[in-house]
């Protein structure tokens, strides 16, 4: 196998203006969205106690382990498409790899949006604590349909005021995004601005009203390893993961990035550094103040997604519970734009290198970024905001793990056997160690939790549905397997 940079070179086109601080800045904003501040009462509810801490503890640990993965891979191969660069040359650029790929970025079209749309709900969902007609549904359907050897595949969706922000705010992203890259790094920061002085807020308001025998008032046999213990951390997992994703967002815009072989692994194994670390001593800080017993109460009902409002109230009054929920929309609202940014470039990619619908390889012709992407997962986005936050966010997971990150953990492990003399600018520490973690860890969230059988139909019907369009594509453009085969050095048809 040939380096990755002699098989499809840089595109130089696009612009180099993001460094270590954009590209950690982008990380984290991605990273540190609704998330962790609508998804407490879902993990203390999974774990039924505040021992639901291991959920954040082994969630960072795994995040660092697959960060691990992002980053070797990410300093090898560090152009724009993240994923479907990795997975194309590991597997073989001309092979099994066109088809690995290309199922990555088509299930991207799917999970990308849903990832995006979780940020935009999340935000419109405290916004609601401002005006509570938002939670009003207007309509509201459940569908249903029975498949062959999977079972039944179910989705409701629903629309109310909250669906409709949310949209419009992923529509506002949009035009913010739709600009110079150069323009979109000041933004970052910026909004990261606004992220860390939550967080920070949050952290010191917990500090010094800190309860440990409310954060630590922990139920009779908390910690005895039985059969729904595992069901519950498994499910407290999948959430952390949810959490925690993101770390690898600057590997999407590597052509885009400064250095990329040194700034992409920093900018990784930073961010998860940083936000595993807030994100534990903040968690802890708000089970000292708001009893967990609460928010398993309040989470059936949905009002568990004022935690933060709530925490602050209780501290300073209701001025601290505004200011708080305020600041909450604007880490959502940071995370739909880096998420956006970063996702619109991978189809782009792939695209460009005629692995995807070729209209998705266009430029905007003056400020030279991938329009079309942007819009088509804008809209995707916008139709996924018609489904609920708990929907989204397992779909999400499962969908992601299954046809991405576990066939990339062991796509690394691959690449070394097949290709060691490959430049390597960062190695994983403690190779294999991290990658073999990571795979257990992904299919533990995959297979230990309550009716996990849901999630995976939806990633088994996209996975079936795109090897049917790749085959379709394969016979139409006589590709790998059905046309004729390549040849790995040149890219040409071979005749042998």
């Amino acid at each position: 196998m040939q380096s990755p940079s002699k098989i499809a070179p840089q595109n130089p086109s696009l612009i180099r203006g993001v460094g270590l601080t954009g590209a950690t800045s982008l990380n984290m904003i991605d990273m540190i969205g609704a998330g962790p501040f609508i998804t407490i009462p879902l993990i203390v509810s999974a774990m039924g106690g505040p021992q639901a801490i291991l959920g954040w503890i082994l969630g960072a640990v795994f995040a660092m382990c697959d960060g691990m993965v992002w980053a070797e891979l990410g300093a090898a191969m560090p152009g724009s498409g993240g994923s479907y660069r990795y997975l194309r040359e590991i597997y073989g650029p001309n092979r099994l790899g066109r088809m690995i790929s290309f199922l990555f970025v088509w299930q991207l079209c799917f999970s990308a949006p849903l990832s995006i749309a979780s940020g935009s709900i999340g935000l419109a969902g405290y916004a609601s604590y401002f005006w509570p007609p938002l939670q009003q549904q207007f309509i509201g359907r459940s569908w249903s349909l029975r498949l062959p050897l999977l079972g039944l595949l179910q989705i409701r969706w629903f629309i109310s005021g909250a669906s409709l922000l949310a949209i419009a705010i992923i529509g506002f992203t949009v035009l913010l995004l739709y600009r110079r890259i150069t323009r979109i790094a000041w933004m970052s920061k910026f909004l990261l601005t606004g992220v860390m002085a939550t967080i920070g807020w949050i952290i010191f308001a917990g500090v010094t009203h800190f309860s440990a025998s409310r954060a630590f008032s922990f139920p009779p046999q908390a910690f005895t390893l039985s059969h729904s213990f595992f069901l519950g951390l498994g499910s407290a997992m999948l959430i952390s993961a949810y959490d925690y994703w993101g770390y690898y967002n600057v590997s999407f815009i590597g052509d885009e990035v400064t250095d990329p072989a040194r700034t992409i692994p920093r900018a990784i194994l930073l961010s998860i550094l940083l936000v595993g670390c807030l994100y534990v001593v903040m968690n802890i800080c708000i089970l000292g103040v708001v009893p967990w017993q609460e928010m398993v109460q309040s989470n059936p009902s949905g009002n568990g997604i004022y935690v933060i409002s709530i925490f602050m109230q209780r501290i300073y009054g209701p001025w601290a519970a505004n200011l708080a929920t305020g600041l909450v929309m604007w880490t959502a609202f940071a995370s739909v734009f880096s998420l956006l940014l970063g996702y619109s470039r991978v189809p782009f990619a792939a695209a460009l290198d005629g692995n995807f619908f070729s209209g998705f390889s266009r430029l905007h012709p003056r400020h030279k970024f991938p329009y079309v992407s942007l819009l088509a997962l804008g809209a995707t986005a916008a139709l996924c905001c018609f489904l609920s936050l708990a929907d989204v966010i397992a779909a999400l997971v499962v969908i992601r793990i299954m046809l991405q990150f576990l066939v990339q953990a062991v796509g690394l492990i691959v690449l070394r056997v097949r290709n060691p003399a490959l430049p390597r600018p960062f190695r994983m520490w403690l190779y294999p160690a991290p990658a073999v973690i990571a795979i257990c860890g992904f299919l533990f969230i995959l297979i230990s939790r309550r009716d996990f059988l849901k999630e995976i139909r939806y990633a088994t019907v996209i996975l079936v549905a795109g090897l049917v369009v790749y085959m379709v594509r394969a016979w139409r453009n006589r590709e790998w397997p059905i046309g004729r085969r390549f040849s790995l050095e040149a890219g040409q048809p071979s005749n042998h």
